[in-house]
């Protein structure tokens, strides 16, 4: 049986069309995607504020006010978490404001983004991290808000160890939420 070029051709669009209509569905709403420029290239977060509204709107604020910038990851463990935003960076501070808790069923899985707290359920403040590997004994006990979308390989260079051991700590140079950026570049 012969294929004719005709063939071949319709059979790769028809093929291409599904992807296109896929692409379109999953844009980022810019105004919940945060950029995250680290060392080695930038990391897209996408954020769920339909799972933690209040976490969202928090790491939105802290992001406008350039809170995160130049933030070290002063606790990244291999296989587990990066994390990041404590502005004393030793994992002791934050930015003054404790967030209630917003659990959620969504696993744990590599690249989520969850709020770091202490053992009181509603300490979560300004500290964050990026799961690693899948951990699935934070289900359900941390908030998580947030997932990489693009760039995890970014995420996986960052320098290991845990602060004040791990000398010259890896550090978020910018984080801004998506929608700002886009703003200033089509001024």
């Amino acid at each position: 049986m012969k294929i004719s070029f005709k063939q071949i051709l319709a059979f790769l669009i028809m093929s291409f069309i599904p992807m296109v209509s896929v692409a379109q569905d999953n844009e980022l709403d810019l105004e919940n995607t945060l950029y995250l420029e680290l060392k080695d290239g930038r990391v897209v977060i996408k954020m769920y504020p339909e799972l933690a509204p209040n976490h969202v709107a928090r790491i939105k604020e802290l992001t406008r006010q350039k809170f995160y910038d130049g933030l070290v990851f002063h606790r990244v463990l291999e296989g587990f978490m990066a994390q990041t935003g404590d502005p004393d960076g030793n994992g002791s501070g934050g930015s003054g404001k404790n967030i209630d808790a917003e659990f959620s069923d969504t696993p744990h899985y590599k690249g989520m983004v969850s709020m770091a707290r202490s053992d009181s359920v509603n300490s979560a403040d300004s500290q964050w991290f990026i799961c690693l590997g899948y951990s699935p004994h934070l289900d359900g006990i941390y908030t998580l808000w947030g997932e990489v979308v693009s760039g995890m390989k970014y995420v996986d260079k960052i320098k290991k160890g845990v602060v004040p051991e791990l000398t010259d700590p890896d550090k978020i140079i910018t984080l801004r939420v998506a929608a700002d950026v886009e703003k200033d570049t089509k001024k």
